[in-house]
């Protein structure tokens, strides 16, 4: 038996709804059928539509919101002989939904604006999402974030784990191409480098840094991070050392590369670096083994020595690297956790300084190993005590600092309270007042650090004045102090012993000296300051003279007189003067002197510390959690530097 279609004969008035996606006011769902059918309102999930082939009489048939099946079987039922006609209107519907679009006057929703997302769009913010949130590549495949991307953009397609790699290398490979172009139009380029050991594997990490000629403001970016296998031998750390900058294209214009104080990369610079003083080690070198082969002459024993071997043996010619600087930051470290131990040589601070800090250690232990006695010193104290890292620059005066603080905002009673319940003694009034003269003797040289392991702002020629500012302070401190007189006397002699050759280096009191902060105010010490200005007046160039222009003439005789002509016009000295009579102490007064700028430029392009790789280091142990172990070290490379460069590339 058939279906009866559900008609119902009324006359009622049509009504209207408002109801989001439904029809507004007397708006008809399937428009071409408007000469058969119109539209009344809607009931449940069907609307409600009058036939007007049945008029006079009023027939209403309702039809369900996805298909107008049921007007098509009232059509067959009652009006067999308009049929035709019906499949003609809907044949006509169809043709015109699968020809070319006409533009609507309907505002587009925001179904439709997501629909129409491209799909390189979609790529593209995956990609970014997963480089620059440190994202493991699995999570393409994993179904949340799948289900995630679907519900956002409907049409997308979602890249596969291998699809999502190769875009990650592509990018990086564009990224080194961006910035080897980058760093081709910089004139001194300076590097720092360090070694990070982590879950079994080595790495190298070289950072470059530059001075933009334009705004005279630091650029820096991340060279590599790159798996070391093997012992870090010096031999080793210089060959990858050389190969980094040779990949970069920067060799010739690296003016000073900045690393720590280890033994391998001091050996390294030492025999592979251009120092001045590594030429007088390799004369000690062979007067040595000359000594040694006089002495073998009086044998008559013949050695034979295999050729091959002694032709692959690598004698350090084969590259050089560039000159060397030790870490400010790092040398400030050891006199702050090593050198200042030689004040335990007075028998009145050591006994001090060991029942303080043992009681310190006390409290910090406690506080690291119970969560019960975090909580409660939480709760007394509104602050949780510091505890101090070797590694960790500044850490033990941080945490000393901690503890005056909690002293002087809730009183010695807090740190009694909290002694009683931990168990542990409480400090008399001798320990705390050395605590304070600790943290105001390690004070400097926490401010000291901060200035010199800065990126952006800090330069080489802030190395100097920042020291001898230092010791200046030191002396200073040293005339309140009752209890920590002899941590001064160390801390100024580890000062002496690590910086003291520095401040004989001419190259760096005159970056110091080409700084408008500074210029010739850091230091009352004459002969200091001459040898800057004598550095800087021989190396100064003349910018009227480019290069190339002083020896253009028609004869090989005006060109070897050309030097006469030079020295006739000293505007790069002219500059120079009128440089220091200047007041003002902000960097674009360079610009007003491009002699001086330009010198200035060279001079303060390295950077003092290495801190630099250490913020690398940091980045990359996001990247190379105990998760992503099995993480290949060139994708772990790739996705690290993508993050660190982003200014240099964006993946479109």
């Amino acid at each position: 038996m058939e279906e009866e279609t559900p008609e119902t004969t009324t006359a009622s008035t049509s009504s209207t709804t408002t109801n989001e996606g439904e029809p507004q006011s007397d708006e008809h769902p399937w428009p071409y059928l408007s000469a058969m059918f119109s539209y009344s309102d809607v009931k449940d999930s069907s609307y409600r539509m009058k036939c007007l082939l049945c008029l006079p009489k009023n027939v209403e048939i309702l039809s369900y919101r996805n298909s107008p099946s049921n007007l098509k079987k009232h059509i067959e039922r009652k009006h067999p002989h308009h049929l035709q006609k019906y499949v003609e209107l809907t044949t006509a519907k169809r043709k015109r939904a699968s020809g070319p679009p006409t533009p609507s006057s309907k505002q587009t929703t925001l179904t439709q604006t997501v629909s129409m997302t491209p799909q390189k769009t979609v790529d593209k913010a995956i990609v970014n999402y997963v480089v620059h949130g440190l994202r493991p590549f699995s999570i393409v495949e994993q179904e949340p974030f799948r289900e995630l991307v679907r519900d956002l953009v409907p049409n997308a397609k979602m890249m596969s784990r291998v699809t999502l790699t190769s875009k990650i290398e592509d990018g990086f490979n564009k990224m080194k191409a961006a910035l080897t172009e980058a760093m081709k139009g910089v004139e001194y380029v300076a590097t720092t480098t360090d070694c990070w050991s982590v879950r079994r594997r080595g790495f190298i990490g070289v950072t470059a840094h530059w001075i933009d000629p334009e705004n005279l403001e630091r650029c820096s970016a991340a060279l590599a991070c790159r798996q070391l296998r093997g012992s870090h031998t010096f031999e080793r750390l210089a060959n990858a050392l050389h190969d980094i900058h040779a990949e970069f294209d920067i060799r010739g214009k690296i003016v000073r590369t900045t690393t720590d104080n280890g033994s391998n990369f001091l050996k390294a610079f030492r025999v592979f670096g251009e120092d001045e003083n590594n030429n007088e080690e390799v004369a000690e070198e062979s007067a040595q083994s000359e000594e040694e082969g006089d002495g073998a002459d009086e044998e008559e024993d013949v050695e034979y020595i295999d050729t091959a071997a002694l032709l692959n043996e690598d004698d350090g010619f084969e590259f050089q690297l560039p000159r060397h600087q030790r870490c400010a930051c790092h040398l400030l470290n050891l006199i702050a956790s090593e050198d200042s131990f030689t004040a335990t040589s007075s028998d009145a601070y050591k006994k001090l300084h060991h029942a303080t800090f043992g009681k310190c250690y006390g409290l910090w232990n406690k506080c690291g190993r119970s969560t019960l006695a975090a909580e409660m010193i939480e709760d007394v104290c509104s602050l949780q005590l510091l505890r101090p890292n070797k590694t960790r620059w500044n850490s033990l005066f941080m945490a000393v600092e901690r503890l005056l603080r909690i002293s002087k905002e809730k009183g010695e009673g807090a740190l009694r309270a909290i002694a009683t319940d931990l168990k542990v003694p409480m400090f008399n009034p001798a320990e705390l007042a050395f605590l304070s003269e600790y943290a105001a003797v390690m004070s400097p040289v926490a401010q000291a650090t901060n200035i010199l392991q800065a990126e952006t702002n800090a330069q080489m020629g802030w190395l100097l004045p920042t020291i001898h500012l230092l010791q200046v302070k030191l002396d200073k401190v040293k005339l309140q102090l009752k209890y920590c007189k002899p941590l001064v006397d160390a801390l100024l002699s580890g000062i002496q012993n690590r910086f003291g050759h520095m401040f004989m280096d001419a190259e760096l009191v005159a970056a110091a000296i080409l700084l408008p902060k500074f210029r010739m105010t850091w230091t009352k010490d004459d002969a200091t300051i001459k040898m800057g200005i004598d550095y800087i007046k021989q190396h100064i160039e003349d910018p009227s003279m480019q290069p190339g222009e002083v020896t253009r003439s028609s004869s090989d005789e005006d060109d070897f007189f050309s030097s006469l002509q030079a020295s006739k016009t000293q505007d790069g000295v002219k500059q120079f003067d009128a440089y220091l009579s200047c007041s003002a102490d902000h960097m674009d007064l360079l610009k007003s002197f491009p002699s001086v700028c330009k010198l200035s430029v060279k001079l303060n392009t390295p950077l003092p510390a290495s801190a630099a790789c250490e913020r690398l280091f940091s980045i990359a142990g996001l990247v190379f959690s105990p998760r992503r172990v099995r993480l290949n070290s060139r994708l772990f490379e790739s996705q690290l530097l993508l993050k660190m460069n982003k200014k240099f590339y964006s993946f479109k």
